[in-house]
């Protein structure tokens, strides 16, 4: 007899899946029963009030493996009050944004009780997270089962689960069709038009579809500067005092490019509802630990650390670390310096085709190891920004950030701020520069895209003969799908692909006046890099869960801050030039003092261009200001009728005394 997988329906016997959960395969069968149950009973029971069930029935836990998978789900009314206690934010028939409420469910555009479609997958997939994460313990002093995992009032269940290594992984499931259409209108065709980011936002989440927008918007912003640049490469390659208007067009092109970004941002936000969106308040980070204790916030026990010592591992330790770390990355470069120096002897003593390929070789190297040593100080990073014990995921990430920028910035840089301002060799610095950025670019293609995506499809052809040799008489189709994507690498998050752009910004602006084709090489690099991302995260990664964001973060303060750097740089290097020195035969002072004065002056400029173009469009800034105008409003009118009702009791008391 042909056994089938459940068909999948909305019922609560047999519902869509959303989001899986992988067990660790020895886990007792008390704790199972005990996480079913938290995870089905009614919010006031102290459960999730989600849909369950394992992956597997009775009859194929026989012969098929992974049966301590399960999939979660959730009803149509569960999610609707998910979205309200998240203070989702969706459009409202008079074309407005505001927060979800159950209770005026039908004042929102595109809501009907029939449709399933008012909420978008990512965002019923963050919901199911959402309510899984805020499990928590009530009188359990510890996981069933398990005596070492310790349980207090108000812990999180999930993140005990996680840290005890009870629970595998979480991880939301793909939408086969869903994607199929999304990967058609994205990637799959290879044609110049603009990416469909309210589709991905629908599909991965606002944070993914953020970065997707900046990554499309600033390769169109660098199309000027390669156009500019191409035609000074070409024509007017050692003429620097013509330079000075390249120069000074990118330097009010980097402060535009991210003033109008912001804009562009805020646009895209107020319309996916997340720039309106309250803040929530931020619990403990999952690996945090420390004494049990009382907030003295939330007046709730968690674990409490004292700031002192959290300062003192980062003083004493961490940035000794990164300054020990900063010292090898400038004696590599030296021992880099040191090959070139070789390789250049050797080109003038023979003077053959083979020595001057040869002179490009050491860059090459050098490019590879910067790669290496950056990817290893990020393992070591991480690992001490954790030893930290961070309180919330927001410091945590920040620390984590400085951390990296400042390594990978010197590592990157540093070898070109030696060649232009120690040993002022233009040519070498031409040709160092762009073998760096083209280098880099392959490897980032290859290390990020190609190579985890030929090694996923391995990986699948090894799972697709292992599911039918198993069950040959089985339609395995979900089965397959959960055991393919439980496989997958997991995506970590937006940080890498931010720091591969903001590296690029720095190719692009801080030596501009040197290497103006650089812009065109980072524009080629992109148009493919999107198709590679696109591929990423498709088809090599898990499904990552949505995360709700109103622009990009701390990035855009890293990117104004090299932009700065970026004036001071080129300022410098046209002032070294030998045509703006023959001007300034006698006094070099003279020529230091115009330097630094227009070096200000382009940083004045710079600055008053930031604070002349508005961070929020006109018509955006009206409808905040509207909404934050009814908010208090409302606000107002229930302080007024709670008084009301509080003098309305305190007359009908005292008219009970009276009596």
């Amino acid at each position: 007899m042909k056994v089938t997988l459940p068909a999948l329906d909305t019922c609560e016997s047999s519902f869509t899946p959303l989001v899986v959960l992988e067990l660790a395969q020895d886990v007792k069968k008390e704790t199972k029963e005990w996480l079913k149950n938290r995870i089905v009973s009614k919010k006031e029971d102290g459960g999730a009030q989600l849909l369950f069930r394992p992956l597997l029935n009775k009859y194929e836990k026989e012969t098929l493996e992974n049966e301590n998978l399960y999939l979660v789900g959730a009803s149509k009314i569960t999610l609707l009050l998910g979205a309200e206690a998240m203070g989702l934010v969706k459009e409202c028939n008079d074309n407005t944004m505001r927060a979800f409420t159950y209770g005026t469910r039908h004042n929102f555009k595109d809501y009907d009780d029939d449709n399933d479609d008012f909420l978008t997958m990512a965002e019923c997939q963050f919901i199911i997270k959402h309510e899984l994460e805020n499990l928590r313990a009530r009188d359990e002093k510890m996981i069933p089962g398990y005596p070492q995992a310790k349980l207090y009032p108000g812990k999180s269940l999930l993140r005990r689960l996680l840290t005890s290594g009870i629970v595998i992984q979480v991880f939301p499931l793909h939408d086969n069709e869903a994607l199929k259409k999304l990967e058609d209108s994205w990637y799959t065709r290879f044609t110049l038009k603009y990416q469909p980011l309210d589709c991905i936002r629908g599909y991965f989440g606002e944070t993914i579809a953020l970065y997707f927008g900046f990554l499309e918007y600033f390769t169109v912003a660098l199309i000027p500067m390669a156009v500019i640049g191409l035609p000074y490469y070409l024509f007017v390659w050692e003429d620097y005092d013509k330079y000075v208007i390249f120069a000074s067009f990118n330097l009010i092109w980097s402060t535009v490019i991210l003033e109008v970004w912001k804009r562009g941002c805020a646009n895209m936000t107020y319309r996916w509802g997340t720039l309106v969106m309250k803040r929530q308040f931020e619990e403990p980070r999952p690996g945090f630990h420390g004494v049990l204790g009382i907030n003295p916030i939330t007046s709730r026990e968690e674990p409490l650390y004292p700031s002192y010592k959290r300062q003192l591992r980062i003083y004493l330790v961490s940035l000794p670390f990164v300054c020990l770390c900063l010292y090898f990355s400038l004696y590599v470069m030296m021992i880099y310096f040191d090959m070139e120096a070789w390789a250049l002897s050797l080109h003038e003593n023979s003077g053959s085709e083979w020595t001057s390929v040869l002179l490009y070789v050491p860059s090459i190297i050098y490019a590879i190891v910067i790669e290496i040593m950056n990817r290893l100080y990020r393992y070591a990073a991480e690992f001490l920004t954790s030893w930290e014990n961070h309180r919330l995921e927001s410091a945590y990430q920040n620390h984590l950030i400085l951390k990296v920028l400042v390594f990978n910035f010197l590592n990157c840089f540093a070898s070109l701020f030696y060649i232009a301002f120690v040993l002022r060799d233009m040519k070498l610095l031409r040709q160092s520069l762009a073998t760096l950025l083209i280098t880099s670019q392959i490897l980032n293609q290859i290390m990020e895209s190609l190579l985890p995506y030929w090694l996923q499809k391995k990986h699948h052809v090894r799972v697709r003969r292992k599911v039918q040799a198993l069950k040959a008489d089985i339609d395995a189709t979900l089965y397959e799908q959960v055991v393919l994507e439980k496989e997958m690498g997991t995506y970590l998050g937006t940080f890498d692909d931010y720091l591969e752009l903001f590296l690029q910004f720095g190719y692009v602006s801080l030596f501009s006046c040197v290497y103006p084709l650089a812009a065109a090489f980072a524009v080629l690099n992109n148009f493919t890099e999107v198709n590679s991302d696109a591929l990423k995260m498709c088809r090599v990664l898990k499904r990552p869960f949505a995360e709700p964001s109103a622009n990009i973060g701390v990035w855009q303060l890293a990117f104004e801050t090299m932009s700065v750097i970026s004036v001071v740089t080129n300022c410098a290097l046209i002032g070294m030039s030998p045509q703006v020195n023959a001007l300034f035969p006698e006094s070099k002072l003279d020529l230091i003092l115009i330097v630094v004065a227009v070096e200000h002056a382009l940083l004045a400029l710079k600055f008053i261009l930031a604070f002349a173009i508005p961070d929020k469009p006109r018509h955006i800034q009206m409808k905040l200001a509207r909404l934050e105008f009814e908010s208090l409003e409302a606000l107002k009118h229930q302080q007024m009728k709670l008084m009301a009702q509080n003098l309305k009791e305190e007359s009908q008391e005292s008219s009970k005394k009276e009596a």
